[in-house]
């Protein structure tokens, strides 16, 4: 068993998740404050985080989440008609109720014993716990342009 504090909380302009887009950067003008928690508030804890455009935020879908995870889902790409596996969706509805955004890290802000970092392009609800954040290291994050094929040609439906 594992437990996890979280290290940070999102301030957003998504008060609840009826509209909240569906992947980050979808919503360019979408914006989001991650406030760092104490003890992680401190300026040295974003030492070097100036050079990167975007971070990676690990999140917990604390408003969404029911354990479904073992059940076929419905993704909303594909119009609500399809069932497919879990791990092969991006639901709320997941064995753990862990999430991950790549979002552009607009700018950095510290004072006053606080570390706010303003993102750009954010899909997190408002009152998101955070348990980690990473940089976006395009030269391993970015995988190579690939043909597209359709996932519908690819993927059979799952079986209720």
């Amino acid at each position: 068993m594992f437990t996890f504090a979280p290290i940070g909380v999102i301030h957003s302009c998504f008060k609840e998740k009826f509209g909240i887009p569906r992947q980050p950067g979808l919503v360019p003008a979408a914006r989001a404050v991650l406030e760092l928690l104490p003890p992680y508030n401190r300026q040295r804890r974003c030492a070097g985080w100036r050079v990167f455009s975007h971070i990676w935020v690990s999140f917990v879908f604390h408003a969404c989440w029911t354990s479904r995870g073992n059940r076929p889902v419905r993704p909303p790409r594909l119009g609500g008609n399809r069932r497919l596996g879990v791990f092969a969706t991006r639901s709320t509805h997941r064995p753990n109720p862990i999430g991950l955004s790549a979002v552009e890290l607009e700018r950095i802000e510290t004072g006053s014993g606080q570390v706010l970092l303003h993102l750009k392009g954010a899909d997190l609800m408002d009152g998101t716990p955070v348990l980690d954040i990473k940089p976006y290291l395009p030269y391993s994050d970015v995988i190579p342009a690939q043909p597209v094929v359709s996932q519908r040609k690819l993927l059979p439906p799952c079986s209720r």
